[in-house]
């Protein structure tokens, strides 16, 4: 908000004379700077004026080029008079009427606060009231609503026009709808947002998710050691699953801040539905009911199961918010052929009882910052859309107003893989017993727990604090089957570098990594990259392994 000068303060300016004298002017002189809007966009006001002075007061003089440029002008405009009770509306050009959708009769004789509304700022009708008593001109964004009831965001400008007297006689007013800029705005800062909240969880989240293999592998090597009886395996079990549900809580937290690098798997949907159901039933609220209808015998897909269940919570969210009076939502899965190549597709569909959209509206819903929620960042569904979309998938909507909406994920089934044969894994498991691992890790716990991990499934390993060791030890003839490494790791080399440099000078060498933060992944490189996301539990570790050693010998 910026403020002109009052009568006082413009008595010892020059003045801009006009029409011979017919109307005064005191220049801006750069004075009214720092307004939310500026139509001459970076230039300084200097010459438009903060205050006019005329001759002869009245409105029925509109047969000159004035009026018809102000009636042919796109910039709406108002006059209002304050020697009438209330200050009311005394004139609105034409583009006004289009801004408001007002009628003219509806609007003379009446106060300009017939355009403020429930979430109008009370502090920025005060700032403009106390303008107006201080005969001061202002420039400030308000939320004004049109007669429809469709509110909008209006940069004001409002100046006093005095009688060579000095004494008041109108308040002139234009406006300019900035709803789009405003919109924009608040998208970036959002988008600014999360980006400094991404780059705080990332510096956390690697020592945050060490932390959590340590606690969640030791608790499952103490499962492992106390057998399958005792009074402390509940207890240990109930903390395990904490550790674990921290460690998604971490990851969660990551794809809410960044684009996350997707690490699909192999899974059920309907399992994860039911896992993740009491997290839903609480972001709905206690005026929401959730209904689950799943499709028994559902075939598995390949996706990040992580962030399947953010895609979800997004649809949910903006179904809870369509139905402010509570209402019912129903998640279900079925099965169904592709009409362009005949393959399987699994659906997951969110039927809510909500507000709905219209045909325009939910044509742009998944465009990135539409929103038609006031405090919304138009971002959910645009992450939805795009989840689908890498996970080979595709998202339908179809919304009535008055009725409803609902949300289609159509995922293709994973018909590739069949679960291996336990005794099949068992021959496997023994194949490997003796093949040699190098753990590469700085943090020592979680060293020395990936070691006893490997270690009791019969492997022979070898580690190192660091990159630079791991290349020693192979440089001085140090045979490894796999090289198991974190990624990042202070010092002058990564994980990815090390990986480069195993590759170049022991070809062949499978490398699998890990880590508990995606994004320090690049998005291509080279030669793919096997990767184990933390925390993991040792059932994760050996299946990786014995997924990239298919061949070691006895």
């Amino acid at each position: 908000m910026a403020t002109g000068s009052t009568p006082e303060q413009n008595a010892g300016k020059p003045l801009d004379l006009q029409g011979d004298g017919q109307s005064v002017g005191v220049p801006a002189e750069g004075e009214l700077e720092g307004n939310p809007i500026n139509p001459l966009g970076s230039s300084v006001g200097m010459k438009h004026w903060q205050a006019g002075y005329i001759e002869e007061a009245g409105l029925q003089d509109r047969g000159n080029v004035f009026f018809a440029a102000v009636e042919m002008t796109r910039m709406p405009m108002v006059v209002t008079d304050p020697r009438q009770p209330d200050d009311p509306i005394v004139f609105v050009n034409r583009a006004f009427l289009d801004l408001t959708l007002y009628e003219e009769k509806d609007l003379i004789g009446r106060n300009c606060r017939l355009l403020q509304g429930k979430d109008t700022n009370p502090d920025t009708v005060a700032e403009v009231r106390a303008a107006l008593a201080e005969r001061r001109a202002i420039a400030l964004d308000i939320l004004n609503y049109r007669a429809d009831g469709t509110p909008f965001w209006n940069a004001l400008y409002i100046g006093p026009i005095f009688d060579q007297h000095g004494e008041l006689l109108y308040f002139f007013a234009s406006q300019m709808d900035i709803s789009e800029r405003r919109a924009s705005e608040q998208s970036s800062l959002q988008a600014q947002k999360m980006e400094a909240i991404g780059q705080l969880t990332a510096g956390m989240a690697h020592d945050f998710n060490n932390l959590l293999q340590v606690i969640n592998g030791n608790l499952e090597l103490a499962l492992l050691a106390l057998g399958p009886s005792g009074a402390a395996l509940e207890p240990i079990r109930r903390a395990q699953r904490a550790a674990m549900k921290a460690g998604k809580l971490t990851q969660q937290l990551l794809t809410f801040a960044r684009k996350q690098r997707l690490d699909p798997r192999r899974v059920n949907l309907n399992a994860l539905l039911v896992e993740f159901s009491e997290l839903l039933v609480r972001t709905l609220g206690d005026r929401v009911a959730l209904q689950l209808d799943l499709k028994p015998g559902l075939p598995a897909c390949k996706l990040d199961p992580t962030h399947f269940e953010m895609a979800l919570l997004n649809v949910l969210i903006n179904a809870r918010d369509a139905m402010p009076n509570g209402g019912q939502v129903r998640v279900s899965t079925a099965v169904r052929t592709s009409k362009n190549d005949g393959a399987g597709e699994v659906v997951v569909c969110i039927v809510d009882e909500g507000e709905g959209m219209a045909p325009d509206v939910a044509q742009r819903a998944t465009e990135p910052f539409f929103t038609t929620k006031g405090p919304g960042t138009g971002l959910g569904l645009a992450m939805v859309h795009g989840f689908v979309q890498q996970s080979r998938g595709r998202l339908e909507i179809d919304s009535t107003p008055g009725q409803g909406t609902t949300v289609r994920m159509v995922f293709p089934v994973d018909a590739a893989h069949e679960d291996e044969d336990e005794n099949e894994a068992a021959e496997r498991a023994v194949d490997h017993a003796k093949a040699r691992i190098l753990v590469v890790e700085d943090n020592e716990d979680v060293r020395e727990l990936a070691e006893t991990m490997l270690a009791s499934a019969g492997y022979a390993v070898v580690s190192a604090p660091s990159g630079e060791q791991a290349l020693d030890l192979l440089e001085h003839g140090d045979v490894v089957d796999l090289v198991f490494t974190d990624v990042m790791m202070p010092g002058g080399m990564n994980g990815l570098q090390l990986a480069d440099q195993v590759r170049a000078r022991r070809p062949g060498t499978p490398i699998l990594v890990t880590t508990g933060y995606m994004d320090e992944l690049p998005a291509t490189r080279g030669p793919r990259l096997d990767i184990l996301s933390k925390p993991y539990r040792q059932e994760d570790l050996l299946a990786r392994v014995r997924a990239i050693l298919p061949g070691a010998s006895t």
